[in-house]
């Protein structure tokens, strides 16, 4: 019923020619590999602020051994308030996002919040809207990261070194954002303007992004009067 299948010479010397290449290529890829993860065990810490972004999606970890981690420089600031903890929570289940990649967004959403008198958890209400924590989040306009800056309008908020993906850290995203958003509320004297011109959308009378914001802002609040009522 099936007829044998028969090679020329020529295609099998081709084939055993490509097998021969994709072995040396899987090879190279694996030493790679286990050098890269070697070297940002071992605290290769530039490799591993390159690998920030990636590192930080959901699914995504690197484990670190334990006698390192009190030696983390973030460590001491992943501590987070009991309602921003709660938002967290509620933030990690409302997005599928791991806890444990939230918590330094959330860290230094406080810290910024702190430094730009602002509500910290307005600032992660931005990023829920804005990306829906995704720290490679990028609009067709050019905005970057978790809060969604443009680069172009905000050159002087970032540090002089840096590179044209410097948005995708999602620490850095998130301190020029909160600054950004500080500067406009300011300026437009009130939150919800403040939140309009963030968005580019000072024009729209119904305000309907800031109305976007402050609803995620008020479920976060909700979640975090509840685990105060619960612990109380």
């Amino acid at each position: 019923m099936f007829q044998s299948l028969t090679f020329s010479p020529t295609f099998l010397r081709y084939a055993e020619t490509g097998w021969r290449c994709l072995r040396h290529v899987l090879l190279i890829a694996g030493v790679v590999f286990l050098f890269g993860s070697a070297q940002l065990l071992s605290g290769n810490d530039q490799l591993r602020e390159w690998l920030r972004p990636l590192l930080m999606l959901p699914g995504v970890s690197l484990a670190v051994p334990d006698d390192e981690v009190d030696d983390a420089p973030d460590a001491a600031n992943d501590r987070l308030s009991p309602r921003m903890q709660a938002a967290l929570d509620y933030a990690a289940r409302r997005y599928r996002v791991s806890a444990e990649a939230l918590r330094p967004i959330f860290a230094v959403a406080e810290e910024s919040a702190r430094e730009w008198r602002l509500d910290p958890m307005l600032i992660v209400a931005v990023i829920a809207v804005e990306s829906r924590f995704n720290p490679l989040s990028e609009s067709v306009m050019g905005a970057q990261g978790l809060m969604q800056v443009i680069p172009r309008f905000h050159k002087d908020k970032l540090p002089a070194e840096a590179s044209r993906a410097a948005l995708l850290d999602p620490l850095l995203n998130v301190r020029v954002g909160a600054r950004a958003l500080h500067e406009y509320i300011r300026r437009q004297g009130g939150v919800a303007a403040g939140l309009q011109q963030f968005a580019g959308a000072a024009d729209d009378a119904d305000q309907g992004y800031a109305a976007r914001v402050l609803a995620e802002k008020d479920r976060m609040e909700t979640a975090a009067r509840r685990r105060a009522g619960s612990e109380g």
